[in-house]
């Protein structure tokens, strides 16, 4: 369940409330009473620590492809020429 902070627009009254989605937005100030609670916009309350999926996966380590491009070519290497045809066999030679 998620934590939402609240605080009361007329004394200023604060307060961090565990409460479901489904359930109904907090409107009563507790300390005061008068119907002024807000629920307030706050920052996510977790960090992501570590190395991370995206350094272990996509960066360039010891066993990853040196570019993005799928065979390990260069992107801005020219195409392979295809290889020159075989030499005709030389004609009137051996006759048996």
């Amino acid at each position: 369940m998620p934590i939402y902070a609240y605080r009361c627009e007329d004394c200023g009254f604060t307060k961090d409330v565990l409460q479901k989605i489904s359930d109904p937005q907090l409107t009563d100030c507790p300390s005061c009473g008068k119907s002024t609670f807000k629920k307030q916009l706050t920052a996510a309350g977790f960090q992501l620590k570590g190395t991370g999926w995206y350094v272990t996966d996509f960066r360039g380590g010891s066993n990853a492809p040196a570019t993005g491009v799928a065979g390990g070519a260069k992107a801005d290497a020219p195409a392979a020429a295809p290889a020159p045809a075989p030499a005709p066999a030389p004609s009137g030679g051996d006759t048996k």
